[in-house]
C-alpha cells in the first residue's frame, strides 16, 4: 500500500472514521435507549423516546443487547480475516469498506421503523434486536478495516501516533455532535428525526476509498502473501503476552467508558444536570488537554500518561455523582460544569490508546516476521471491547434503567441510575490497578529517548 505522504494527508486520513462511529453513538446513547422509557426524567420521554412508551421488552432487549456486542466482538476476528486475505484487482482494503459500509447505513435506516407502535411486543424486540446485529456487524467490518490501514498507510512510530492522535480529536467533534448538538436537537425534535439528520456525515468513510493506493492481488499466488489464514492469524495474536495483559486493562477501561457514553442520556435528563453544560465542558477542551497528555507520554511513556487519564477519569466521575445529589441552583450548576471539565483532561486520550497500542504491537510483529496480520490485533480487541460494552450497556445499564422506573426523587437514594457514574469510577480504579502489570514495552512505548 502506498503511504501518506504529508501531515495533511494524515490529518484528512483520520478524519475518515468520524461519521460512521456517530453513527454508532447514535446507535448505542440515543437509539437503544429510546425504545425503554425507564431512566428518562418525565420531560425527556416526548422527544428522547420513539412513542413515548415502552417498545420492547427489557429483559429479552437486555440480553440481545449483549448477544449484538459478543457477536460485534466475535465477528471481528472473521471480519479481521477477510479483510487481511481478500482478493480483488482493487486491492484488500477498499472492497471490503464497501462491503460493510452500505448494508450499516440500510441497518441503521432500518433501526428507526416502528413495527408494532401500539406497545411492547416480540416483534419489535426481535427486529431491533436482529437489525442491530446486523448494524454491528457492519460497523466491525467497515472499522476494523479502517484500523487496519492505520499500520500500512503510514511509516513510522511518530506517524502512527500522530494519525491516533487525530483520529481521537476527530472523535471529540463527533462527541460534541453527538452529545451536544444532538442533545440541543432533542429539545424541539424526536430522536428519530435527530438521527435523519447526522445519518449524512456518515460519507466521511469514502475518503479511503480515494486515498487508499493499493494495487490488485487477484492473481497474486497464495503462497507467496505474507498473510496467515484465520486460526493461525488468531493463534498468533493471542500468543502475543503483551498483548493481552493490555486486554485486560483495556478491557475495564471500555466497560466504564461506555456505559459512562451509553447512560449519561438518562442520567442527565434524571439527576437535572445540564447535558450540554456538562459535556461542552468535557469535550470541548479536549484538543488541548491531549496536549498535555501528549507532553506526559512523551516524557514518561504509555505507562504513566495512562495511569494519569484514568485517575483524572475516576476523579470526575466520582465529583459527578455527588454532584447529581445536590439540590438544583446555580451551585450545581457550576459543580456540574466542573465535573465535565475535569473528565475533559482524560476523555480524549481514552480513546487515541485505542489505536496507538495495538497498531505499533501489530508493526513489531510485521517488522519481526514480515506478517501482515494488523486487522487481527483490532479484531480481538474489538471482541473484549465487544463483551464489555455488551455487560455494560446491555446488562448494566438496563437493569439501571428498570429499576429506576417510577422513582422520581433522587434525593431518596433509591434511584439506581443515579450511581452509573459511580460504577464507571470503579471500572477505571480496576483498569489502573491493572495497569501496573503490563511489561515495560508498553510501559515505556512513546517515550522519546533521552528523557
Amino acid at each position: 500500500m502506498k503511504k501518506l505522504g504529508s501531515k495533511k494527508q494524515i490529518a484528512l486520513y483520520a478524519v475518515s472514521g468520524m461519521g460512521v462511529n456517530l453513527l454508532n453513538t447514535m446507535m448505542t446513547s440515543y437509539l437503544c435507549s429510546a425504545l425503554i422509557i425507564g431512566g428518562f426524567g418525565e420531560a425527556a420521554i416526548k422527544n428522547q423516546t420513539y412513542l413515548q412508551r415502552d417498545l420492547v421488552d427489557a429483559a429479552i432487549w437486555g440480553a440481545f443487547v449483549l448477544i449484538a456486542k459478543i457477536i460485534d466482538g466475535i465477528i471481528d476476528v472473521p471480519m479481521a480475516a477477510l479483510t487481511d486475505g481478500l482478493r480483488s484487482r482493487f486491492g484488500r482494503r477498499r472492497p471490503s469498506l464497501l462491503i460493510g459500509l452500505i448494508p450499516l447505513l440500510l441497518a441503521y435506516a432500518a433501526f428507526l421503523i416502528v413495527p408494532r407502535p401500539e406497545g411492547v411486543s416480540l416483534l419489535n424486540t426481535f427486529y431491533y434486536g436482529v437489525v442491530l446485529c446486523i448494524f454491528y456487524t457492519c460497523y466491525t467490518l467497515t472499522m476494523v478495516t479502517y484500523y487496519a490501514t492505520f499500520t500500512e498507510i503510514v511509516s513510522t512510530e511518530r506517524e502512527r501516533t500522530m494519525l491516533g492522535n487525530v483520529k481521537s480529536v476527530c472523535d471529540i467533534v463527533y462527541f460534541i455532535i453527538g452529545y451536544v448538538g444532538v442533545r440541543a436537537m432533542l429539545n424541539g425534535m424526536n430522536v428519530r428525526v435527530a438521527a435523519l439528520i447526522v445519518m449524512p456525515l456518515s460519507l466521511t468513510m469514502l475518503i479511503p476509498l480515494f486515498m487508499i493506493k493499493e494495487p490488485s492481488n487477484k492473481d497474486v499466488p497464495k503462497e507467496k502473501t505474507k498473510r496467515l489464514r484465520l486460526v493461525p492469524s488468531l493463534a498468533a495474536t493471542l500468543k502475543n503476552g503483551s498483548f493481552i495483559k493490555w486486554m485486560i486493562v483495556y478491557s475495564f477501561m471500555t466497560f466504564g467508558v461506555q456505559l459512562f457514553l451509553g447512560g449519561i442520556n438518562e442520567y442527565f435528563s434524571f439527576v437535572k444536570m445540564n447535558m450540554i453544560y456538562v459535556m461542552m465542558a468535557a469535550f470541548a477542551p479536549v484538543p488541548l488537554t491531549l496536549l498535555l497528555y501528549n507532553k506526559i507520554h512523551r516524557r514518561y511513556g504509555f505507562g504513566v500518561s495512562y495511569g494519569y487519564i484514568l485517575t483524572v477519569f475516576f476523579t470526575g466521575t466520582v465529583t459527578m455523582f455527588f454532584v447529581s445529589f445536590m439540590a438544583e441552583g446555580a451551585a450545581k450548576t457550576v459543580l456540574s460544569i466542573i465535573s465535565g471539565l475535569i473528565c475533559s483532561f482524560a476523555i480524549g486520550a481514552l480513546f487515541a490508546v485505542a489505536y496507538s497500542v495495538p497498531s505499533q504491537l501489530a508493526a513489531e510483529e510485521e517488522e519481526r516476521t514480515g506478517v501482515s496480520n494488523s486487522a487481527m490485533y483490532f479484531a480481538v480487541q474489538g471482541l473484549f471491547s465487544g463483551v464489555a460494552t455488551g455487560i455494560g450497556t446491555g446488562v448494566v445499564l438496563t437493569a439501571l434503567k428498570k429499576s429506576s422506573e417510577g422513582v422520581a426523587d433522587i434525593h431518596a437514594g433509591t434511584a439506581p441510575i443515579a450511581y452509573m457514574t459511580l460504577i464507571c469510577a470503579a471500572a477505571m480504579a480496576v483498569s489502573l490497578i491493572f495497569t501496573f502489570f503490563l511489561p515495560k514495552s508498553i510501559k515505556l512505548l512513546g517515550k522519546e529517548q533521552g528523557k
